[in-house]
């Protein structure tokens, strides 16, 4: 609980009902091994290594849907953030979830480019999460690229070094 200060209005945890409200609002807790109220007990009982080794916390849809339902006024979805922004500091992303393999290969693919390169992105994220599902959906990709809903290479955007020192300052701001 010390680190709750950190945490935006954390001091509002201590308010939680264990009503549900959250769990039950969140279009993506069926596919969490922790939900949000869950969570929320977790770290109220300072077991905060459970809820970093989970991978409830790189599921967020970012909806909000539970802050804005919770009866206490708790913000869950900026303390999962907060958690999640841990998880990074200590260098311990889910390693049976591979969503922070997700976020750094996009942000590479921005800062490379300007933009998103789709096709390199999925293919790294499930060759590192389940070759299975890489061959399974090659002939989906397949289909997108005849379609010409997905490309092939990627292309760089015009004004690239603009993009790339909106990250660099991004990243000189989160290191403070």
């Amino acid at each position: 609980l010390e680190q709750v200060d950190s945490f935006p209005d954390g001091r509002n945890i201590n308010k939680c009902l264990q009503c549900g409200t959250c769990s039950g609002t969140c279009p993506v807790s069926y596919a969490m091994d922790i939900t949000p109220r869950q969570m929320v007990a977790l770290f109220r009982a300072g077991m905060i290594e459970e809820i970093l080794a989970s991978k409830a916390i790189w599921l967020c849809a970012s909806c909000y849907s539970c802050t804005v339902r919770c009866p206490a006024g708790i913000r869950v979805t900026d303390t999962l953030y907060a958690l999640k922004r841990v998880a990074m500091g200590r260098k311990q992303p889910s390693n049976r979830f591979h969503v922070h393999l997700l976020s750094r290969t996009f942000i590479k693919n921005i800062y490379k480019y300007g933009r998103n390169y789709e096709l390199g992105l999925g293919m790294k994220y499930l060759a590192h999460s389940s070759l299975k599902k890489l061959f399974g959906s090659t002939g989906y990709g397949l289909s997108l690229i005849r379609r010409g809903r997905l490309g092939l290479l990627p292309r760089r955007i015009k004004r690239v070094n603009q993009v790339r020192a909106i990250i660099d300052k991004a990243n000189q701001l989160g290191e403070h």
